[in-house]
This record gives C-alpha cells, sequence and structure tokens, in this order.
C-alpha cells in the first residue's frame, strides 16, 4: 500500500485550485468525520459508514454550528465556501486526488441548492421579535 502525505497532496490540488485555503479542506474533512460518526451512532452502527451528499451538507451545518456557533457562516465565507454547492467542490477535489473515496452515484450535483446559508447559520441566532407591549394610559393620581 502506498503512503500519502496528506498535506502534501493537499499542497497539489490548492497549486491547481486555489479557490479554498487549506482550513476550507480542513474543516471538510472533520465534517465528515463528525457527519460519519453521527449517523453510526444514530443507526447503532459500530463501524462509520459511507454517507450521501446530503447527508454531508446537513452534517457539516450541525458540524459548522456546534463548532463554531453564530460565527459559523463568516468562517465558512472566509474560507470562500457560501454555498453547499462548495462543500461538493471540496470533497470532489478530494476524491479526484485520493484522499477520499465516491460511490459510483455520488456527483457533484448531490451538493447543488441544499440549503440557504443566511437561513443555516444566522436565522438561529438572530432575536427573537418580542411581542408589543400594551402600555396603560396613566392615571392621574389623587392627592388627598
Amino acid at each position: 500500500m502506498q503512503q500519502f502525505d496528506y498535506n502534501e497532496v493537499l499542497e497539489t490540488i490548492l497549486a491547481k485550485d486555489n479557490r479554498y485555503p487549506h482550513e476550507a479542506y480542513h474543516f471538510v474533512r472533520e465534517g465528515l468525520d463528525f457527519t460519519q460518526h453521527k449517523m453510526a451512532k444514530m443507526s447503532g452502527a459500530k463501524e462509520p459508514r459511507h454517507v450521501t451528499g446530503r447527508e454531508l451538507t446537513d452534517g457539516m451545518r450541525q458540524f459548522a454550528i456546534e463548532t463554531y456557533g453564530p460565527m459559523a457562516k463568516l468562517l465558512l465565507n472566509e474560507w470562500g465556501i457560501h454555498s453547499t454547492e462548495d462543500f461538493g467542490e471540496i470533497v470532489f477535489n478530494l476524491v479526484e486526488n485520493n484522499l477520499l473515496a465516491k460511490t459510483e452515484k455520488d456527483t457533484r450535483e448531490d451538493f447543488v441548492g441544499g440549503y440557504d446559508f443566511d437561513e443555516a447559520f444566522t436565522a438561529h441566532y438572530e432575536p427573537k421579535a418580542r411581542p408589543e407591549k400594551k402600555t396603560k394610559s396613566p392615571k392621574a393620581k389623587r392627592s388627598r
């Protein structure tokens, strides 16, 4: 079995496609691990299993929120990730360089139109509208 250095292969990817920095690739890799373990735990499986593009985008959303909280969207945008399609581009760059595996059914289109980033990453943190307080008309105080 041939050994490879993940960071060395990542440098090769970045030399060909510089749309996303190292941090974006590391985030996707960690998001994949998070998603696989979450799915295995939910199904009671002992080993992580292959996840679909939709499962992965949902898992990465949850991973980003749990890891970065209200800063998730800002960080993802800083790394060039503005949509679920960007997740797909990163995943397939990793696949094409043998850092991830795919099935025959996996395509970049699996990542198209997953969710709106504003809704997914900021709506949860926006303040809830407070119901308007009814103001009572001031009553004149009577002096005795």
